[in-house]
């Protein structure tokens, strides 16, 4: 945080431009309530300003439940963004809940759809976010190549952590 105040964000690769968490305090969300993925992203939407503020510099919104379709069946990415900076389109994927290994595989299939079909050649490789409230860091790592630099899974808060809480955070770190 003290290198980021002093230097400002310097981005070298992908991973730098993801956030984990992200800060989702301005939807209004309580705290561990009940609520479903198709809420969520509706609150996303209605708050697109913010949430494209959160997601850092470079993000324009391209699509919502963005269809896809290949062997006669359908799918839809949640939210397509495309970073002006990267030059990439970035899938995100909404999950309530805690990250599964299935919702990376299909992440996967969403990013290497895009990159095959969708992105033009003078453009970088697809990027995929899951957020998710709750994630194994062993589930990450051990479902995604070592070498991976288009996948992401990052947690969501919906509220700001306490005092306490925080403290607690930047001493793990």
């Amino acid at each position: 945080m003290i290198s980021l105040g002093q230097k400002g964000q310097i981005i070298e690769k992908n991973k730098d431009l993801i956030k984990d968490p992200y800060i989702l305090e301005f939807l209004g969300l309580p705290d561990k309530s009940f609520y479903s993925e198709s809420d969520l992203e509706q609150k996303l939407i209605d708050k697109l300003e913010h949430f494209l503020l959160e997601l850092g510099n470079g993000f324009t919104f391209v699509a919502r439940q963005k269809r896809i379709t290949f062997d006669e069946r359908h799918f839809k990415v949640d939210l397509v963004f495309y970073n002006r900076i990267l030059k990439c389109f970035v899938l995100i994927d909404l999950k309530i809940g805690e990250l599964k290994h299935q919702d990376i595989g299909q992440m996967q299939m969403y990013v290497n759809y895009f990159d095959r079909e969708v992105k033009l050649d003078d453009e970088n490789k697809t990027i995929g976010i899951i957020l998710c409230q709750d994630k194994s860091e062993s589930i990450v790592r051990y479902t995604l190549p070592e070498n991976n630099e288009q996948i992401f899974a990052s947690k969501y808060l919906t509220v700001l952590p306490s005092e306490k809480d925080f403290i607690q955070i930047i001493e793990n770190q």
